[in-house]
């Protein structure tokens, strides 16, 4: 059966009920409810309440315990299967094709773990399980300071070191998207600024909308991430003078492109007016980086003295 409706919303909302619907019916045979069934379900309803990027971060969050906990029934599940699943998360985890690899960081298997303990719960709530047997296991201090030291051991650059960054893109296309990266500008905030809200006369900028990409290819925007992230900054006048020869440049490629321009409005395009995403502008910063000889960094904004 093939349904369509008007909003994404609408139809998770649809799916959520069916899938509600379909476990009702199957209640009687509780046993055998599998982990992987019992996330299914839970992730269904609950994106009801999520905006569509934290789900997105949600399912891949729990992902990561799929492979090795998924096909447990949800009642067999003990806390010894979730402890060894973080243990071999953080020796491991990053593994691809079943062969060895390094571990996840302690961040994102407490995160995974944080999931789990809150599908878990629901099921006690549901009357599936009757204690939460992921509640107590933890990741060992040990790991979270290890991963505390490792980067602490990568400083953010010296002023000395942003000094020859802006050097080193004088003259690049993308000039004025990296300034306003060292201005404190997350690269979501970047790729999702239009034009409409730089305004040049006042060399002024506002920061009212954040695009970003989950997985390959599906794009999500939204309003900043709450007021405070709502902000109208005053333009420097070398990222202001950028920004203007951004914007010239841009309107000799549209000329240039003809019919073939994609006329989005944001600032961050490329040469046939394709919105780019962060990852292909940390792509595009990181081979200046190399390029000049600099440290790959993921935040720009001087810290520390030279």
């Amino acid at each position: 059966m093939t349904r369509t409706f008007g909003t994404l919303r609408e139809a998770k909302a649809e799916y959520a009920s069916i899938v509600h619907r379909r476990y009702e019916a199957a209640r009687a045979p509780l046993s055998q409810v599998t982990v992987d069934e019992w996330l299914d379900q839970w992730l269904s309803v609950k994106a009801e309440d999520l905006e569509e990027s934290t789900a997105y971060s949600y399912t891949m969050t729990l992902a990561r315990l799929r492979g090795r906990l998924g096909r447990i029934r949800l009642q067999d599940l003990t806390e010894d299967h979730v402890d060894a699943w973080m243990r071999w998360a953080l020796q491991e985890g990053r593994g691809r094709g079943g062969k060895p690899g390094t571990g996840l960081g302690a961040t994102s298997v407490e995160m995974s773990l944080a999931r789990l303990k809150e599908a878990l719960d629901r099921a006690v709530t549901q009357g599936l399980l009757q204690v939460n047997v992921a509640r107590e296991v933890t990741v060992p201090r040990r790991a979270r300071k290890a991963e505390r030291r490792a980067r602490e051991a990568v400083p953010p650059w010296s002023v000395t070191e942003v000094r020859a960054f802006v050097r080193a893109i004088a003259g690049d296309r993308l000039q004025a998207p990296f300034l306003l990266a060292l201005m404190g500008l997350r690269p979501a905030e970047i790729c999702g600024l239009r034009w409409a809200a730089v305004d040049l006369g006042e060399a002024t900028v506002s920061i009212t909308n954040t695009r970003t990409v989950m997985g390959n290819d599906i794009v999500v925007e939204k309003d900043a991430k709450s007021l405070a992230g709502e902000r109208q900054l005053p333009l420097p006048a070398p990222v202001a003078a950028a920004l203007t020869a951004f914007r010239a440049a841009q309107a000799d490629e549209k000329t240039a492109a003809g019919q073939g321009y994609e006329d989005s409005g944001y600032v961050l395009v490329d040469a046939r007016g394709k919105a780019l995403n962060g990852r292909q502008l940390r792509e595009r910063a990181y081979k200046v980086m190399d390029r000049s000889g600099l440290r790959r960094v993921r935040c720009t904004t001087p810290v520390r003295a030279a």
